[in-house]
């Protein structure tokens, strides 16, 4: 039970966690500009090595990097939108779609030529012990963090959502936009809102996910299924069951290889991913809206 915990649970949390803060960008965008993101993953890359910049330049931790990479992916969301999206609004949604795919392979390209394709690392050295409780119970520093962090800016979101003027503009446009329209909210000042939101969840997811494992050009974009399986399980365009559907995403994976019947895992770790898609394509069937009834593709 010990070794389950260590070994798989806790590491299925912060995978969790850092899904979590991918997808409910996914679902703030799909909820509000009405197309599915396939470029949110290749932003989280992009904040990740705006970290690693701060952090080889001013040799600083990767979380002191943090603000850094949300300024960066906050700023080009804005701009991919201004440049490649906003021409299209009026367009249909397969337009959108095709369009974010062109910006998932010029980001990636962007980052291939600017910090090149080999692996990188925010700390090299030694690996620091793993904090004990109880005697028995081990996670790592850099795991609190993203835990912590993570359940941090999901309240802070929330708060943003629930008790602030944009934030409640944001939510009307998501419920229903013909409304929203009549009652007078600046759409294009949501829509930028939501860019800034979503673009800023994506470089803190991108920046865990880098501390937590390593960065390469293709850490978001290999991100991606899991994070819209999170997206639909929870509900497309409910963010908050995008938290939901995150956690579930991120620690069946993780315990999709623990040995239940024997010493032999499960399933491979190879096959992590595999799991996502399973749990994406059975909610599709049996419950299209999801489990906080979103919206259906």
């Amino acid at each position: 039970m010990i070794d389950f915990i260590n070994f798989y649970f806790l590491p299925g949390l912060v995978l969790g966690s850092i899904y979590a803060l991918g997808a409910m960008g996914v679902s703030l965008l799909f909820g509000i500009l009405r197309f599915a993101h396939f470029a949110h993953g290749d932003l989280m890359s992009f904040g990740a090595y705006i970290a690693l910049s701060m952090v080889s330049i001013f040799h600083v931790s990767p979380f002191f990097a943090i603000p850094a990479a949300i300024l960066g992916s906050s700023i080009l969301a804005l701009l991919i939108d201004k440049v490649c999206y906003k021409p299209f609004r009026k367009s249909q949604t397969v337009v959108l779609v095709i369009s974010s795919l062109g910006v998932s392979l010029m980001l990636r390209s962007f980052i291939q030529l600017t910090w090149g394709v080999s692996l990188e690392v925010y700390e090299v050295g030694v690996i620091k012990d793993a904090l004990t409780f109880g005697g028995n119970f081990r996670i790592s520093e850099n795991h609190i963090i993203i835990i912590l962090g993570t359940f941090s800016l999901i309240y802070l979101t929330h708060i943003f959502l629930a008790k602030t003027k944009l934030g409640k503009a944001m939510r009307a446009m998501s419920d229903d936009q013909d409304l929203a329209l009549i009652t007078g909210i600046n759409t294009e000042r949501v829509i930028q809102a939501t860019w800034i939101v979503g673009g800023s969840l994506a470089a803190v997811a991108g920046v865990f996910l880098g501390a937590d494992t390593q960065l390469n050009p293709r850490m978001g974009w290999d991100q991606l299924l899991p994070l819209f399986a999170s997206a639909i399980l929870g509900g497309i365009g409910r963010p908050y069951g995008a938290i939901a559907g995150a956690m579930v995403i991120g620690i069946a994976e993780e315990i999709s290889s623990f040995p239940f019947f024997g010493t032999e895992p499960l399933l491979s770790p190879a096959y992590k991913t595999g799991v996502a898609f399973f749990i994406m394509v059975i909610m599709l069937i049996v419950r299209p809206t999801g489990l906080f009834k979103g919206r259906s593709f």
